[in-house]
């Protein structure tokens, strides 16, 4: 790993910025056949930029397809850009992705735990892995174990878990380490409504506490109730950011929306 600690610019209370952040995919021959194209390659996330801050939630909105889970994945370390970097509290996702990861924690819907073992030892497996002592991870355990009422299904094995509660796991596992940012992908997917309250909820608390939070969807009632500012991300590029008053100047969310989407696809909708 590259170990430069250029330090970071000073942006005030920017804790996130990317720059010009480029992703692309190889296209396999059944890709290829089932999207009716000849490109042997896709541009996933094509120049996008932004910027976040402490103690608020961005999101990215976007339909499916549009780049938003490859921007994510790139932010989080888990992929790497092919042009472009991003600093997250002062460390670089291309240099420092070690650092980047002991300060952030992602969550996705697609996140499969290991089905044979239960919560109380997969939050312990993680908590060591961050080098957390163990009354304090014994501590941090109990209080979100309480606050998401995993408590009663300590020690039952995921497998045996309803969806919501293994979205639940999930979720304090991600958080194991109490990190300065978190970043997740399609937070209410999958959901029923009372497990998703629980999460949207939480997400207002951690910003209250100075938490800084990305998040992207494509629902966008979920923009309108958590975020303080939004990226409109079609395509790849990043075609609109703001605030949403800033954005909508009047109009809904959803109307400036596909008004956006028109006149970048230049498409009826």
């Amino acid at each position: 790993m590259d170990n430069d600690n250029t330090p970071f610019p000073a942006f005030g209370d920017e804790v996130i910025r990317a720059t010009e952040l480029r992703k692309t995919f190889e296209l396999s021959r059944r890709q290829r056949r089932l999207d009716r194209t000849n490109d042997v390659y896709r541009v996933a996330v094509d120049g996008l930029s932004l910027s976040a801050y402490r103690g608020e939630i961005y999101g990215l909105l976007g339909p499916n397809g549009a780049g938003k889970t490859t921007t994510l994945r790139m932010l989080s370390t888990l992929i790497k850009p092919d042009a472009g970097d991003a600093f997250i509290c002062g460390h670089s996702i291309r240099k420092q992705p070690d650092k980047v990861r002991d300060v952030i924690g992602f969550m996705t819907s697609e996140l499969k735990l290991e089905g044979f073992f239960t919560p109380s030892y997969l939050f312990d497996f993680f908590g060591a892995m961050h080098g957390i002592e163990k009354s304090a991870l014994a501590a941090r355990k109990q209080e979100l174990f309480s606050r998401f009422g995993i408590d009663k299904f300590a020690e039952v094995k995921v497998k045996d878990l309803s969806t919501g509660m293994k979205q639940k796991v999930s979720l304090v596992i991600a958080i194991v380490h109490d990190p300065d940012v978190i970043i997740f992908d399609e937070p209410t997917n999958g959901l029923d409504v009372l497990t998703a309250k629980v999460v949207t909820d939480f997400l207002l608390e951690l910003k209250a506490m100075g938490k800084s939070i990305i998040l992207s969807t494509h629902i966008f009632s979920l923009v309108e109730k958590l975020c303080d500012r939004v990226g409109i991300i079609i395509d790849g590029r990043m075609v609109a950011d703001g605030t949403i008053s800033e954005l909508c100047d009047g109009m809904t969310l959803e109307d400036k929306f596909f008004e956006i989407y028109r006149e970048t696809k230049g498409e009826n909708v």
